[in-house]
């Protein structure tokens, strides 16, 4: 998962066509250190659908704000640039939940 330092870089990277699926978390945080585990795999299985960035909040507090993320791992999908949803919980997330969140994610971009 590409980790992005650089709100100009973030911004470039969620104008993509190809939903991007952006991950919000920190080192600090216990239930980010959670989901490590079985990210790659699910970002694998998603490669042809989806684009996967990593943000910690803590590089780019601007971009966090302007995003309103309160709560972390937060994950926004985005689609030329433009929000589409987003799965934000103060809960632990399940490997389940994440994916249903993709599925979610792939079936927004469609419509839109």
């Amino acid at each position: 998962m590409e980790q992005i330092k650089d709100s100009g870089v973030f911004k470039e990277r969620i104008a993509d066509p190809k939903p991007t699926i952006v991950v919000f978390k920190t080192t600090w945080c216990a239930d980010c250190h959670f989901i490590d585990p079985f990210m790659p795999e699910l970002e694998a299985n998603y490669a042809e659908q989806l684009n996967f960035l990593h943000v910690d909040r803590d590089d780019l507090p601007e971009v966090c704000e302007e995003l309103n993320i309160l709560g972390i791992p937060s994950f926004i999908a985005f689609k030329e640039g433009k929000e589409l949803i987003r799965f934000v919980s103060k809960l632990r997330k399940s490997r389940d939940e994440i994916e249903q969140f993709l599925d979610r994610a792939i079936e927004v971009s469609k419509a839109v």
